[in-house]
């Protein structure tokens, strides 16, 4: 009997450890966490909050989370809550990797180009968060061009489109030395197309979550 297109947290598991990509990536996230609590004070250890982005930064505008002052059970159940949702988002990202390992459902005559990126804005989940992104991305061009002290307006859409983003940082430092508004270009240009590529991962995640399963 036919049933109807919904969520379920079994396909979202299944997608996470049934292709070789999701296992590889959830293979490298469990590095991460190792390399954590081996070396805290390490650079290194931002690695799991890095490799979980950008779900992984959204506990950063609560007023609670991993550090929260007040030490005893607070703090340590805060500590394990923050653990639970790093959990949740390496599986949300390694069944993202999955879906996109998966064969895209299309017509012979489409492109698979236009099929791609189409998934970026066919479905509630991937244009809301284009939405946010363009909301971080418009809330640090009106600092930077209009406001007098832009202060740390590139933090949010830096981590609206994490992990990508900081690829973005990285190109567009040498030019802000030189020509800020060209740092400024790439930083924006850079972020835009970071964003996109993860809406297009949102975009696949949630066809392949609502929609039959099949191994790629």
């Amino acid at each position: 009997m036919p049933t109807s297109a919904c969520f379920r947290p079994r396909r979202l598991l299944a997608l996470a450890t049934d292709s070789l990509s999701a296992r590889a990536y959830l293979g490298l996230v469990a590095l991460g966490v190792m390399v954590l609590f081996l070396a805290p004070d390490s650079p290194y250890a931002m690695a799991p909050a890095l490799l979980t982005a950008p779900l992984s930064f959204l506990p950063v505008v609560l007023p609670f989370g991993a550090g929260t002052a007040g030490g005893g059970a607070a703090e340590v159940a805060a500590a394990v809550l923050y653990g639970g949702w790093l959990l949740l988002c390496a599986l949300v990202n390694a069944a993202a990797f999955g879906a996109l390992a998966r064969r895209p459902d299309r017509a012979p005559a489409a492109r698979p180009r236009r099929t791609l990126l189409a998934a970026a804005v066919d479905n509630w989940p991937a244009r809301a968060y284009v939405a946010v992104v363009a909301a971080a991305l418009g809330t640090f061009l009106y600092a930077v061009l209009l406001s007098p002290d832009p202060g740390f307006a590139g933090i949010w859409p830096l981590m609206a489109a994490a992990p990508l983003s900081f690829l973005a940082v990285a190109v567009s430092a040498p030019a802000e030395y030189s020509l800020p508004w060209l740092g400024t270009l790439v930083f924006s240009v850079g972020v835009a197309l970071a964003g996109l590529a993860n809406a297009v991962l949102i975009g696949r995640l949630t066809r392949s979550v609502k929609g039959p399963l099949s191994r790629g």
